[in-house]
């Protein structure tokens, strides 16, 4: 079945839903689970600061916060008794869903777990869905994780 589980982790509340999903089923089948991040260091830059205060404080601290999620998420689940490891990938000028799908293939993975926002409409379409994409272009199957909603009304009868 899975022994390959690859969890894509940001910090945001679906990510560390599907990181808790991703241990279960980890714990179940007895997989190794690999946790990445993928930081992209345009995103910490204003513009406003100089180039040498960017490489010698902003980058190194971001460094420093990418690593520390990952190292939180990896005692999570090691505590809880699954095996892991970790990868931080600084993304140069790929999409992230272009980077998680190579890594899973590169890894062998055999499952991709992620959070999704389940963005629908108009702001899927402006946001664009890195979910969407790596389940479209994986090569493995992809299990995404939501974050329950508020329970939809009931639909009206006529009578």
């Amino acid at each position: 079945m899975y022994t390959r589980i690859l969890v894509p982790i940001d910090g945001s509340p679906t990510s560390n839903l599907a990181l808790t999903e991703a241990g279960e089923l980890a714990r179940l089948t007895g997989a190794q689970v690999r946790l990445l991040h993928i930081l992209d260091p345009v995103a910490h830059a204003s513009g406003f600061e100089r180039p040498e205060t960017y490489r010698q404080d902003i980058l190194p601290q971001a460094r420093q916060n990418a690593q520390a999620l990952l190292d939180q998420a990896r005692a999570q689940l090691t505590g809880a008794g699954v095996s892991t490891e970790t990868e931080l990938i600084e993304n140069r000028d790929a999409s992230v869903a272009r980077l998680v799908v190579e890594h899973a293939s590169q890894w062998g993975a055999s499952v991709i777990v992620l959070g999704t926002q389940g963005r629908r409409g108009i702001e899927r379409m402006l946001m664009g869905s890195d979910a969407e994409q790596i389940a479209r272009h994986a090569s493995v199957p992809v299990l995404l994780v939501r974050q329950p909603g508020r329970p939809s009304a009931p639909a009206s009868t006529s009578t």
